[in-house]
């Protein structure tokens, strides 16, 4: 939300006139997170649950396909508007990957089960 505000001339005074409007981010840029994480593409607004989020859809190249990730405003340091050129450069040389199906089930198969959901429950 900006709010824009001016003066106008009123009856030989002056009157503060505000004026607010909603403008959806919609930009190629380049997004630096606090886990010194430094990532490219394009970036709007979406809210999920209620809640807004920064959509960053990375853009593939001939190595990697396209994927889309989200994050909180709170995880952002810094955000710099560029050209898709640009973005583009920085996203085909960042070494961040989509979670792929197999590391998702390699990590399910590999972790051990915790002892209060696994243990068998004796009735009496």
């Amino acid at each position: 939300m900006r709010i824009l505000t001016s003066a106008i001339q009123n009856n030989g005074g002056w009157k503060e006139v505000s004026e607010q409007t909603t403008e959806r981010f919609e930009e190629w840029a380049i997004l630096e997170l606090m886990g010194h994480r430094r990532l490219a593409g394009r970036i709007t607004e979406q809210t999920i649950g209620g809640a807004s989020f920064l959509r960053l859809d990375i853009p593939g190249n001939g190595e990697r396909k396209a994927f889309t990730q989200f994050y909180s405003g709170q995880a952002v340091y810094c955000i710099t508007p560029t050209t898709e050129a640009v973005a583009r450069m920085i996203a085909a040389s960042s070494c961040v990957e989509p979670v792929t199906p197999y590391e998702v089930r390699l990590a399910i198969e590999t972790q051990p089960p915790d002892e209060g959901i696994w243990e068998e429950q004796e009735t009496e």
